[in-house]
């Protein structure tokens, strides 16, 4: 039986913060999102990874994205892509303690190639990477990619990315899910009612927050940057995802009690992911 995400069991794992301390204590995130047709989801990672209480977060993305990111969130850096979709990684990946990419990347076949690549270094350097959105698509076009997922990353996917990656029958996700952590040696996230986070080790828990209010274009990228920004906080993949995904869902909890599960968006999850850190802290 799955572990159900509680507070109980959260709260054991939290981080703490040290009074002797400075930013580059709490970690630097690389998000590598959006496009030129799709900025808005580099500015909703963005401001997820914010709220992780990670010391610093980089965003790499094309000019308009990153027009649409420094107008909402100042506090992050900026890593400008030459063309309008994501074709290179920054210089001295090694600066950074984790990378969250795929939301709004685009599936153009120089984002495939940028993606190896940065995987492949990203491996060599020892970063672990939550993947989502089009980088798992990519992954899923080129399956040799998953070779290059470093140790303890986290892939993210929803029903439908994961029957690209892997194929199954209804009623056999959560199977699939496992198949896939351990081929590609990640936690999987499996995205959905009751999310499954699922080890290569064979550990599942089951998430007790969320609703349907949350089934919007963008929340899932705001779990992208949430989950990344707990990586590099210094969060191990399994708690990363286990919290991600818990002040996730408390966020869209109290969103949809205070304004029915219709009337709000994936971007006013941002400004509530603190009430989720409050009610555990």
């Amino acid at each position: 039986m799955p572990t159900p995400v509680t507070p109980e069991y959260l709260r054991p794992r939290l981080l703490h913060r040290e009074n002797e301390s400075h930013k580059g204590d709490y970690g630097h995130l690389l998000i590598v999102a959006g496009c030129e047709t799709m900025p808005g989801a580099a500015v909703l990672a963005t401001g997820a990874a914010l709220k992780s209480g990670c010391g610093l977060v980089t965003v790499h993305s094309t000019k308009r994205a990153l027009h649409a990111v420094v107008n909402n969130f100042p506090s992050a850096m900026l890593s400008e892509d030459p063309r309008p979709q994501f074709s290179r990684f920054p210089a001295a990946l090694e600066r950074y303690s984790a990378i969250a990419v795929g939301p709004g990347l685009s599936r153009d076949a120089l984002s495939g190639v940028a993606l190896r690549n940065m995987m492949s270094a990203a491996k060599e350097a020892k970063i672990p990477m939550v993947l989502d959105a089009d980088a798992l698509n990519l992954i899923s076009e080129n399956p040799k990619m998953m070779d290059r997922i470093p140790s303890g990353s986290i892939m993210t996917p929803h029903i439908g990315e994961l029957r690209r990656l892997i194929p199954f029958e209804k009623g056999q996700e959560e199977e699939a899910a496992r198949e896939l952590a351990l081929k590609s040696g990640c936690v999987v996230v499996l995205k959905g009612f009751h999310t499954r986070i699922i080890s290569p080790d064979g550990v599942c828990l089951v998430n007790t927050t969320g609703n349907p209010g949350m089934a919007k274009g963008g929340s899932g990228d705001v779990l992208t940057g949430l989950a990344g920004g707990l990586m590099a906080r210094g969060y191990a993949a399994i708690d990363a995802a286990a919290l991600g995904v818990w002040i996730h869902g408390f966020a869209g909890d109290r969103l949809t009690e205070e304004r029915t599960a219709e009337a709000w968006s994936s971007r006013d999850l941002i400004d509530v992911l603190p009430a989720g850190f409050k009610a555990l802290y």
